[in-house]
């Protein structure tokens, strides 16, 4: 099941002049709701993941109004659902991660922005790039100019955040083009607060519904209308958007005392220049800044007579724009040579004067990068009115600790790799991959978007590509006839139902081709929040249930097939074994089938009103209670830690060996374990020391109970 949000949700209720505590995510659909909304869809994916979980959990507040909710199959379903907004006169929104969720929805997004829209047609991304990002490094910018989409990246504060959500809309209307709003991780859970509004009923939805269709064949992406179409979104689409823009005063200027100097920044980035500035000595704790600033909250298009404006009669300004290509440094530049504006120094990333060039070319613009940047571009600009060496003394005094504290630790400490989850059902899959390496020798593995592509990283160090969400297979298909044995893809449920079913596995039974599919059938998207997939065990009454993974294969043609728990290492390795040596030609799948550990802990101990879990509820009302334990014995262990290697469970760690005559540390077990038992089975399927034991800890015995614990203490006495 999708996290609840049952008491959030509450919020979206509020009505004319309430006021709203909360972070962004719900903001943005309070907002959604007030602007009128028709109809609402998405895929998860951070940082926007549970935008599809608060409208899965406000239901009840979308049917009131009349606005459809769906969630998508991929990306690329989302966005043609805004097709609806292209004839008529429906207001919509969809959400997704940005950009690999919109490389999926690029062909959808291509011909939307072509047709144009007559309702407003608002796409949520969720702008996840960084150090802390999943995915490649890229920007949705490129996106935006490519297809003419108009872009919004709005100041980090709840109340500007919601303006620019019903600004989009209308800015769609206004210029009949798809409008995008991109939300950083911290946008996305910035708290705040903002006076609400009534949400509004859409003039048609499915309490209202329309009556009869209507056709234009200038709509229609097809020659002869795409000339047109193409030659009207710049000669009209363009110079309206810019003119509401500049109307509506979306981007905003904030003066400053010093103002031969100024900067620009994208809105996503507005809070950490202030910040910096802060430290700096060059805002007040209000946010109030010396130097002047213009905040673009709509980053494309731009508007040249704003930028001219703001830079005109400044000496020097700074670019502070985050991402690599540099498209809005090359269009400042490129604007204030065409508009004559001599003398202004422009300073940013990329200059070919190398005191210009006081920000990186690429990577997240975090507080101490940005505090840097801002730093030497006082010193090198020299602003009126500010004492340089002050503000240098403050920069200083900000970076010694950390100089210190490096020069004290010396070498940093090693990384700790991330990994899997405690009892991760996808762990034992990896571990009975290795074993097979023991006999079979190593073996290409194609790895997939999920919480299996873990495995990359130690102690497994399995899967050699990562190309695409649900693409594994398909990027197998020429790496397997290379080798002389058979080659391995793991792929996800949820990749499965994303793309895998038909780029995959599709193209591999109609190529015929000979490769090793593993689908780790963990029932839910877990990656993203664990959300619902068609084949998850449990479904909200919203959504269909019973759409099996073994059936979808086996109507594409795929012949051989086993499932396999994931949790039996032997029986995996067998199965995997079985594949790689069988004379049957042909795509060979195996279902790995174990439930994501993390739903199966929130099923087994669900949260009580009281706050208690339902295990220790039931203790206190003197039930039977049954926990396995498994634990490593001291005196067996020899200290090899091969268990270890082949589970990389957090659970599973070492501690002083108690014998004072031997050295190495012994495995242990400690608590958080949930009693999966991989650690047992790999020591059996591996042939490993028999130094694990799995002991079941009875509270509140029966009387059976006591009478077999009596048996086995004397028998252990004599």
């Amino acid at each position: 099941m999708e996290r609840s949000f049952a008491k959030e949700v509450e919020l979206l209720t509020l009505g004319d002049g309430d006021t709203f505590h909360g972070e962004g995510i719900l903001a943005v659909t309070k907002a959604l709701l007030q602007s009128g909304v028709a109809y609402v869809g998405g895929y998860q994916g951070a940082p926007v993941s549970h935008m599809m979980d608060v409208l899965n959990d406000a239901r009840d507040t979308m049917d009131a109004l009349g606005v459809h909710v769906e969630t998508n199959a991929s990306e690329a379903g989302a966005a043609a659902m805004l097709g609806a907004s292209i004839n008529y006169p429906l207001r919509g929104a969809v959400t997704f991660k940005s950009t690999v969720g919109t490389n999926v929805a690029s062909d959808a997004l291509s011909n939307l922005a072509s047709a144009g829209v007559r309702g407003g047609a608002l796409i949520v991304l969720g702008e996840d790039y960084g150090e802390g990002a999943s995915i490649i490094q890229e920007r949705s910018h490129a996106f935006a100019m490519k297809s003419q989409i108009w872009l919004l990246d709005p100041r980090p504060s709840l109340p500007k955040i919601v303006d620019l959500v019903e600004q989009g809309f209308a800015l769609s209307e206004a210029s009949s083009t798809p409008v995008m709003l991109e939300l950083r991780i911290r946008a996305c859970h910035v708290h705040g607060a903002f006076a609400t509004k009534a949400n509004r009923a859409p003039p048609f939805s499915r309490r209202q519904v329309l009556e009869n269709p209507e056709f234009d064949y200038g709509r229609i992406c097809l020659p002869p209308s795409t000339y047109a179409q193409e030659k009207h979104k710049v000669e009209v689409r363009w110079p309206a958007a810019v003119q509401y823009i500049r109307a509506h005063r979306l981007n905003e200027t904030f003066a400053g005392e010093h103002d031969d100097i100024g900067i620009l920044c994208q809105g996503g980035m507005y809070n950490v220049v202030i910040r910096a500035l802060q430290q700096l000595g060059l805002a007040d704790a209000f946010g109030v800044s010396k130097l002047p600033i213009y905040c673009m909250n709509v980053t494309y298009p731009l508007v040249p007579e704003e930028l001219v404006a703001f830079c005109r009669d400044k000496r020097a300004v700074l670019m502070v724009e985050e991402g690599q290509p540099a498209y809005l440094e090359d269009a400042l530049q490129a604007t204030l040579r065409r508009h004559g504006v001599a003398g202004v120094a422009v300073y940013g990333k990329q200059d070919v004067d190398e005191a210009r060039r006081v920000l990186p070319l690429a990577g997240e613009y975090t507080g101490e990068v940005v505090l840097s940047g801002i730093a030497r571009f006082v010193e090198h600009s020299a602003p009126r009115g500010v004492d340089a060496r002050k503000v240098a003394g403050a920069y200083g005094a900000l970076m010694a600790p950390k100089r210190d504290a490096a020069a004290a630790l010396g070498a940093p400490v090693p990384v700790r790799p991330p990994g899997f989850c405690v009892g991760c059902p996808e762990r034992p899959v990896f571990t009975a991959m290795k074993l097979v390496e023991r006999t079979q020798g190593a073996f290409h593995v194609s790895a997939d978007i999920g919480c299996h592509t873990f495995s990359t990283l130690p102690p497994f160090s399995i899967g050699h590509t990562v190309l695409g969400y649900g693409l594994g297979l398909a990027s197998n298909s020429a790496v397997n006839p290379m080798f002389g044995k058979r080659t391995v893809t793991v792929m996800g449920d949820g990749g499965f139902w994303h793309n895998g079913l038909t780029s995959g596995i599709a193209n591999a039974v109609f190529n015929r081709d000979d490769g090793i599919l593993v689908i780790m059938k963990n029932g839910y998207s877990s990656a993203t929040g664990t959300q619902e997939l068609p084949s998850s065990p449990q479904h909200s009454s919203a959504k269909a249930d019973d759409m099996a993974i073994e059936r979808a294969l086996g109507g594409v043609g795929v012949k051989w097939m086993r499932t396999v728990h994931t949790y039996h290492v032997g029986q995996m390795k067998k199965t995997l074994l079985d594949a790689m040596t069988t004379r049957y030609k042909g795509l060979k799948v195996i279902i790995a089938e174990g439930e994501c550990q993390l739903e199966r802990q929130r099923r087994m101990r669900p949260a009580q009103a009281s706050m208690r879990p339902a295990q220790a509820k039931a203790l206190g009302a003197g039930e039977r209670l049954v926990r396995v334990k498994y634990g490593v014995d001291e005196d067996s262990c020899t200290g090899d830690h091969s268990c270890i290697r082949l589970s990389g469970c957090p659970t599973l760690t070492i501690k002083d060996n108690p014998d004072p005559l031997r050295r190495d540390p012994v495995a242990t077990v400690i608590e958080g374990c949930v009693g999966c038992g991989l650690c047992g089975e790999n020591a059996h399927a591996a042939v490993l020391c028999p130094s694990f034991y799995r002991a079941e800890i009875v509270q509140n015995p029966n009387p059976w109970d006591r009478l077999l614990s009596g048996i086995r203490r004397a028998v252990t006495r004599a």
